[in-house]
């Protein structure tokens, strides 16, 4: 039903494109970017700042509509209508391309795989990183770039201070069979929903806990229904910038120059607005004092990547154990 409905969207497009007269001299091309972050949030900022280098680089010969807030898709629909054309851009979670067919995105999902955004950079920003962009292109995607978002803390109603403390709990995750994994080696029970419905889910007590960067758990007011977290900051989540294929190969290649440009220049502010907000929420939540935060020992910490580690070996054979060995071998070698 939801295919058929998005096709039907993507085929009312195609045909009011078709029918139309050809466009004026001077008459911009629109880029419907569409995403499910808060308008206050970093993507969103991010995409602002997107948005203005891209209409400047090209001298406004293109124009990009935002859309944040799940206002045209949720993040279950926001892929399909893209490979459909019924929107041209989208930032969806890297998680969202393992149920797609292009599991190479799951090492993203690795549990504990990069310390910090330092190391992560020498993979989204290097050739590693490029290589699984490029994986897109079968699906009838352009991969433009990363942008991050930050590292996980777990939640819950109940203190987490150590792995067995998550056992039989109903926890709220994206689609990945990783994270999927990750909750069941922790005792856990993984339940995947929509990012928009998490809120309520969490209030309702549909689900126990869930597990999101500070800034998610602030913006979606996630705290004010989670009476403790912990700073376990197990793994990453991050974005992809991507294009309709199709679309993409149709602009004049100044044009495509002038958006790879852009997006360039602006993924260095996306990723320090990022972290800032990161900063920002957790100085937020502690103020507010409804969620009580723990930060692990080292003891607890080891505790929580042993409990982990099975799970970087089970799914290196799904995401492919060449990635993983590549990944692991460029972040032990010098920095550049």
């Amino acid at each position: 039903m939801r295919r058929a409905f998005l096709l039907l969207i993507a085929t009312v497009v195609w045909a009011g494109s078709a029918i139309a007269e050809p466009p004026a001299a001077g008459d911009p091309i629109v880029i419907k970017f569409s995403h499910v972050a808060a308008p206050q949030a970093h993507k969103s900022k991010g995409a602002e700042r997107f948005k203005a280098l891209a209409e400047q680089y090209t001298g406004g010969r293109v124009r990009i509509e935002l859309y944040p807030n799940s206002q045209l898709y949720k993040d279950k629909e926001e892929l399909e209508a893209l490979q459909l054309g019924a929107v041209e851009m989208l930032a969806p979670s890297l998680s969202k391309f393992g149920p797609l067919g292009i599991k190479a995105f799951e090492v993203f999902d690795i549990p504990f795989l990069f310390r910090d955004t330092t190391e992560l950079a020498r993979i989204t920003e290097g050739p590693i990183g490029k290589d699984i962009l490029g994986q897109l292109e079968a699906k009838g995607i352009v991969g433009l770039g990363y942008w991050n978002n930050g590292f996980k803390i777990l939640s819950a109603n109940t203190p987490l201070k150590q792995p067995d403390d998550l056992l039989g709990l109903k926890v709220r995750i994206q689609s990945s069979r990783v994270i999927e994994d990750q909750m069941t080696a922790l005792g856990a029970l993984p339940q995947v929903l929509a990012f928009s419905e998490a809120y309520q889910a969490l209030s309702s007590g549909v689900v126990d806990g869930t597990e999101n960067p500070p800034a998610n758990f602030y913006n979606q007011k996630m705290f004010e229904v989670q009476r403790y977290a912990t700073m376990t900051n197990h793994g990453f989540l991050g974005y992809a910038l991507i294009v309709n294929r199709d679309f993409w190969n149709g602009l004049p290649a100044d044009i495509r120059a002038a958006i790879e440009r852009a997006v360039r220049e602006a993924t260095p502010y996306a990723n320090a607005e990022a972290a800032k907000e990161n900063d920002e929420a957790m100085a937020e939540m502690l103020k507010t004092g409804k969620t009580a935060f723990h930060t692990p020992s080292p003891d607890e910490l080891a505790t929580w990547k042993a409990a982990l580690m099975p799970v970087r070996a089970r799914m290196a054979e799904r995401v492919g154990a060449d990635l993983v060995r590549r990944i692991e071998a460029e972040l032990a070698g010098p920095a550049p």
